[in-house]
């Protein structure tokens, strides 16, 4: 026991007088989970928007009024002709043009229809989608307002209820992601470059004749880094929820037990890497690019699964950020209980095993 707690030491005392692999467990996690979750996030918000109105009544101001007051849109420019809405959108000045045609108030009150042209930039076709669903949504509800105060016959009146994100925040979709994406990144690159390090320095023959056991030397190798990922679960839930604004509708004790079990099993995913690498260069090679497009590409956070081919859904399925994202969501947005969960915990579990057994078994083959 004596010995691996001295292996433990030793970890402790290389990370910590090592300032560079400090800023790396620390400061890179703190700005990875603010980066990208202002950045990362399928929010159109304060978007530059022109209005070419050639009736000017009361009706038109007021749609203005609503689509200026809405956190999507921004009133930049007042086009006076349509051979002015082209040059606007070829300036770059705007990104979605609303026209309404002449006489518009007249025909909504005595033909009960006006026609209101949403104009987009559809060089980025996803955006102008969004532009578009979102300015339609407001006239829709200053139709309803309308609706309210005429009596219209056979109006169908649909309903919309968003459960457990009401707003939309497209944070509530991303931080689960970045939260594994994160962890994923930081742990493995860590504990990747540790055992390879040791050769490096020359200070793998002084363990290969310890009396330790392979699996302390592995544990120990993990202990420090696991201890340090417990502080930036810690950061990083602090962050999600009083600066992304991102509650925790589950149990927190749940959650941060899920999330120190995907810190281990990426912990050890990172020591299986190291053990079959040579030099510390290709570990943290393998750790950054092996790792960081199957995290982004197929965990789901970015683009849906279903989607994909079924060579690629059956790929993703080996992705231990796939499991911990569909956790990290459950608990955190929907707030569900340990019994919805637990098929993912427990393929986690399993992948844990399964890296520290390889692990324990390479660096046996090593040893002889």
């Amino acid at each position: 026991m004596k010995q691996f707690i001295f292996f433990v030491r030793k970890e402790f005392l290389h990370v910590w007088r090592d300032k560079r692999t400090m800023l790396i467990l620390f400061g890179m996690p703190l700005m990875q989970i603010l980066i990208f979750g202002f950045a990362l996030t399928n929010e159109v918000k304060n978007t530059r928007i022109g209005i070419l109105d050639n009736s000017k009544d009361e009706t038109t101001s007021a749609i203005i009024h609503q689509l200026e007051a809405s956190r999507y849109f921004d009133v930049v420019e007042n086009i006076p002709t349509n051979s002015q809405l082209e040059p606007a959108f070829q300036a770059g000045s705007i990104r979605l043009a609303v026209v309404f045609p002449e006489k518009f108030q007249e025909q909504l009150l005595y033909n009960n229809a006006a026609t209101v042209q949403l104009v987009g930039d559809a060089t980025d076709p996803n955006t102008a989608n969004t532009l578009i669903n979102y300015a339609s949504a407001i006239i829709i509800d200053y139709q309803n307002e309308l609706r309210g105060q005429v009596k219209l016959p056979y109006s169908i009146n649909t309903e919309m209820k968003m459960l457990y994100n009401p707003q939309l925040k497209g944070s509530y979709n991303f931080v689960p992601g970045v939260m594994a994406m994160v962890l994923m990144l930081v742990c493995a690159m860590m504990t990747s470059i540790s055992i390879v390090r040791e050769k490096e320095m020359g200070t793998m023959e002084v363990i290969l004749v310890s009396p330790i056991v392979p699996i302390r030397v592995i544990i120990a190798k993990m202990v420090p880094y696991f201890i340090l990922s417990a502080v930036n679960i810690a950061s990083i839930l602090v962050l999600s929820v009083f600066v992304l604004e991102v509650p925790i509708q589950g149990s927190l004790i749940l959650l941060v037990a899920e999330c120190l079990l995907f810190t281990i099993t990426v912990l050890a995913l990172g020591l299986l890497i190291s053990s079959v690498s040579d030099s510390q260069q290709i570990a943290m090679l393998i750790s950054l690019m092996g790792l960081l497009l199957p995290t982004i590409m197929l965990s789901g956070f970015m683009f849906p699964i279903e989607n994909m081919p079924v060579p690629l859904q059956l790929v993703s399925n080996i992705v231990p950020a796939k499991w911990f994202y569909i956790i990290v969501k459950n608990i955190m947005i929907k707030g569900v209980g340990a019994e919805h969960v637990w098929k993912e915990t427990v393929i986690l579990v399993g992948m844990t095993v399964f890296f520290m057994v390889v692990s324990i078994r390479k660096f046996i083959t090593r040893l002889e």
